[in-house]
């Protein structure tokens, strides 16, 4: 068996693109796997294709061949969009390795430790506030519509949400997100108390809705400094957060943001590799490594996994993209013995199911581990060839 091309393909999915990398052999076995290149990784699917000459030919049930061939080629340049090419041509590896075996890739790592995925809805309100889906997902403009649509998801069976910032101006939700340029506010990254004030009203609404007992994150980001995760921080103590999730590049701050925090911190979703999940694991920085699988690549968030089991500290896979990302992250989730909550997007195009020849199923909160070869599902690649992306 031998590689025989590969080729990226990217498709429009409304306010974002989904990407996907097809793996041919020259037996016939195709793999698939999902990567995005959106959220500041422009050029993904160029570094891809540049690679590819390096490993055509080689065997891809060998794997880890494979990847050492492409890590040794890119070692000067180690990270970032390097390690994101070598993850999605590592995911398509798996599900044509899965294919050939006729076993589900958890199979491969020793099988699945559970079969039910317990999920959290991601960006609960987000794109609705920032109107991302204007169209096709409902407005969320007001506290009511807030807390009407946190009845909805407790409704549906999920156990857990997460949610963002708002800010309250003009009688109307607003986004809040200057750690990435959208808003204003950076690049100092201050808070305020009007901020605090707005955060406040925005987590008792949700917290009234949905009850004591189910679970509430909030996700800051990059949108603050040190001593305003700090004020947060002290901000959300009277709402029961199953987590705070932050995000920082400095370890000795994480930490110390975590030992005044009233609740659990997540972090590292932006993180490649173990040598960069080390010192935060070594400072004791988080109570939960989120890691980015597609990012990573499967075997790597394994080995990452692994490594933070022996901090007691248990993982949670970064997952807001498409349907084949959720299930390479639910392989993920049931193979690894220190599995906190899967995250997923619910909210996104109406046309995201056409992508993939079998969607994912959730039931009551759970996301069902499929028993097919491989990641359980294929791409569509003539539904994603019909959407190219706008612009």
């Amino acid at each position: 068996m031998k590689i025989e091309r590969i080729e990226p393909l990217i498709a429009d999915a409304g306010w974002r693109t989904f990407s996907f990398l097809k793996i041919t052999t020259a037996c016939g076995i195709t793999g698939w796997s999902e990567y995005n290149e959106d959220f500041g990784s422009k050029g993904l699917s160029a570094v891809i294709t540049a690679l590819a000459p390096l490993i055509i030919g080689m065997d891809p049930r060998r794997s880890e061949a494979v990847l050492a061939r492409l890590h040794v080629a890119t070692r000067q340049a180690r990270g970032s969009l390097n390690q994101q090419a070598i993850a999605a041509i590592e995911n398509a590896l798996l599900d044509i390795r899965g294919k050939e075996a006729g076993k589900p890739v958890a199979a491969l790592f020793g099988g699945p430790i559970r079969e039910r995925i317990p999920v959290y809805w991601s960006h609960f309100g987000t794109y609705r506030v920032a109107q991302r889906g204007k169209g096709f997902l409902p407005a969320l403009d007001t506290y009511d519509d807030l807390a009407r649509h946190a009845a909805e998801v407790k409704a549906k069976g999920f156990r857990c949400l997460k949610t963002n910032i708002f800010r309250w101006r003009d009688d109307k939700l607003q986004s809040f997100v200057p750690g990435f340029g959208r808003h204003a506010g950076w690049p100092e990254l201050n808070w305020d108390a009007g901020l605090l004030a707005d955060l406040r009203r925005e987590l008792a609404t949700i917290r009234e809705a949905i009850g004591p007992e189910m679970g509430l994150m909030l996700d800051t980001n990059f949108n603050f400094k040190t001593e305003g995760y700090k004020r947060v921080a002290e901000t959300v103590a009277p709402f029961r957060l199953t987590w705070l999730e932050i995000d920082t590049h400095d370890p000795a701050s994480l930490a110390l943001i975590r030992r005044e925090s009233p609740c659990p911190v997540s972090s590292c979703e932006t993180l490649h590799g173990r040598r960069e999940f080390l010192p935060y694991l070594q400072a004791y920085a988080m109570d939960v490594a989120i890691v980015d699988v597609p990012w990573n690549g499967l075997g790597e968030s394994l080995k990452i996994a692994n490594m933070t089991e022996t901090f007691e500290i248990n993982v949670a896979p970064h997952n807001f993209y498409g349907h084949l990302c959720s299930y390479t992250s639910a392989h993920f989730s049931a193979t690894v013995p220190n599995f906190r909550i899967m995250e997923i997007d619910i909210d996104s195009t109406p046309w995201r199911d056409e992508f993939v020849t079998v969607p994912p199923v959730i039931d009551n909160g759970e996301f069902i581990l499929p028993t097919t070869p491989g990641w359980g599902t294929d791409v569509n690649e003539k539904a994603v060839r019909a959407r190219p992306p706008r612009g």
